[in-house]
């Protein structure tokens, strides 16, 4: 008797219903990947400080620089990276930048992130053993 792979199913498809009414509902590839540019955007500590700080309304690029703790140059090369993934947007006045969230979406996004963040503890293993 040999013990079984828990990562793995003794059947190839338990349930073919199911299985097609999920596929069928599947995003596209080319939107699956442009999803996960999205979160791999939201996984950096300073592009998510400001977007966190975007919440509050627009802001200019040296105040957003102040909040997240880059230099100009850093945020705005970030903050282009997040237009052109449309998750803000930019309104210019003379020389000044003045950003924004895009839309609703995106504060629904970062809402819901920051409410599950402060509603479970989240359990982190590489932490657990620097912190010893």
């Amino acid at each position: 008797m040999q013990p079984t792979d828990l990562d793995s199913c003794a059947a190839r498809v338990v349930d073919p219903e199911r299985v097609a009414a999920v596929r069928s509902r599947m995003p596209s590839e080319a939107d699956l990947v442009d999803t996960a540019d999205i979160f791999s955007l939201l996984g950096d500590p300073r592009r998510l400080s400001l977007l966190l700080a975007l919440v509050e309304g627009e802001m200019c690029v040296c105040d957003l620089a102040v909040v997240s703790g880059l230099s100009e140059s850093a945020t705005s090369h970030a903050l282009r990276l997040l237009r052109a993934h449309r998750v803000v947007s930019v309104r210019r006045t003379g020389r000044m930048a003045y950003y924004r969230l895009d839309d609703a979406h995106v504060r629904m996004l970062l809402d819901l992130a920051v409410a599950h963040t402060e509603h479970t503890d989240a359990i982190h293993p590489e932490r657990d053993l620097t912190e010893s």
